[in-house]
C-alpha cells in the first residue's frame, strides 16, 4: 500500500458513502424501500412491444 493512501477498508468507505447520502440504516425502513423498489412499473420507454 502507498504511504498516501487513505487506509479505510472497503466496509469504511461504503459507510461513509451511505451517511452521506443521508441513508437510513433502520432494517425495517430498508426493507419498505427494496418492496417498493421490487414492485414499482417499469417507465414506459423501457417496455417492448
Amino acid at each position: 500500500m502507498r504511504p498516501d493512501a487513505d487506509p479505510k477498508t472497503q466496509a469504511d468507505k461504503f459507510r461513509e458513502l451511505a451517511r452521506e447520502l443521508e441513508c437510513d440504516e433502520d432494517e425495517a425502513a430498508f426493507e419498505e424501500k427494496v418492496r417498493r423498489v421490487a414492485t414499482a412499473p417499469k417507465p414506459e420507454a423501457e417496455k417492448k412491444p
